[in-house]
């Protein structure tokens, strides 16, 4: 197999680092998939990434003539249900569908609307991407982290979509247990965005405050509870490892749930605590700091 023509959907700070790589790379192989409204606006306008201008093919559902080989999907959860009907015109048999977004549920709701395609486990690591009035703001693209939940022998697809990457410059790795990385990543996004967002903090302050080190460190203790009794192989030194990664990251970038926040946009908040606490209430493990920032974060939504 090999990966010829690609569409992403959800240009936001990630997937507008993404897709400039990509449309640099392809051309006219690469679309970005909008919903009928939005098309000609997004056509015109473009996107810009540091200052500088691109203007990628955006397609809609009237372009259902086109089959793409590879689909990502960068939007935010609660984007997620529209963009599986935005993409369905362009879903061929042969697509390979790719989501980035954070927590542990896309990928199963992506699967359940295609279950004949092959849907792959994503997430993106190590990008700074800010969103601002006047476009995105990057100085790290990092990584894609992907495959299948076990990549033990790697398969077609997932060689053909790494092969991609490769040639377009985007930095990506295949783990043996993407499940276990993709609960790494939501046991952090859980403790980092959720305490930046409350305290309105950078990474810089994530580990260098005392209290905010307390609360990263025990909402992340929550998520690895319930993987532990979910059979998920996370561990101890896991959350030491987040420790010290926060207090290696960019010390004046800002998460995405911050940026939300200031932004006075709807959060991932229901995906994140939401989705802590109604696990821990399945398990009947107890999610008191989850609770909270849940709580918390959906009263500042209310008073937007």
């Amino acid at each position: 197999m090999k990966i010829k023509t690609v569409a992403l959907i959800g240009m936001g700070a990630i997937g507008t680092v993404y897709g400039k790589l990509l449309y640099e790379q392809y051309g006219s192989d690469f679309a970005v998939i909008a919903d009928e409204s939005r098309r000609e606006k997004l056509s015109e306008k473009g996107f810009t990434l540091n200052g500088s201008s691109f203007y990628p093919k955006v397609v809609s559902g009237l372009d259902d003539s086109l089959k793409y080989d590879l689909i990502i999907f960068c939007v935010k959860n609660y984007q997620l249900k529209d963009a599986i009907d935005d993409v369905r015109s362009f879903v061929g048999e042969n697509t390979v569908l790719l989501t980035l977004l954070n927590g542990v549920t896309a990928r199963a709701a992506i699967h359940a609307e295609y279950p004949d395609n092959k849907v792959l486990y994503g997430l993106s690591m190590k990008i700074d991407a800010i969103r601002t009035e006047n476009g995105v703001i990057n100085t790290v693209d990092g990584e894609i982290h992907f495959g299948e939940a076990d990549n033990t022998i790697i398969s077609d697809e997932v060689q053909a979509v790494s092969d991609y990457f490769n040639s377009s410059g985007i930095q990506n790795i295949v783990f043996p247990d993407m499940i276990r990385m993709i609960w790494k990543k939501f046991m952090l996004n859980v403790g980092v965005n959720q305490v930046t967002a409350v305290t309105k903090s950078t990474y810089g302050k994530v580990t260098s405050i005392e209290t905010n080190l307390v609360l990263f460190r025990e909402a992340m203790s929550e998520v690895l509870a319930i993987a532990n009794a979910s059979g998920i192989d996370l561990r101890e030194e896991d959350i030491e490892e987040f420790v010290e990664l926060m207090s290696k990251f960019s010390p004046n970038s800002k998460t995405s749930m911050l940026q939300d926040v200031e932004a006075r946009r709807k959060t991932e908040v229901d995906y994140f605590a939401g989705t802590v606490v109604e696990m821990g209430r399945k398990l009947s493990i107890p999610t008191p700091v989850n609770h909270v920032l849940y709580c918390i974060i959906k009263s500042m939504e209310e008073l937007y």
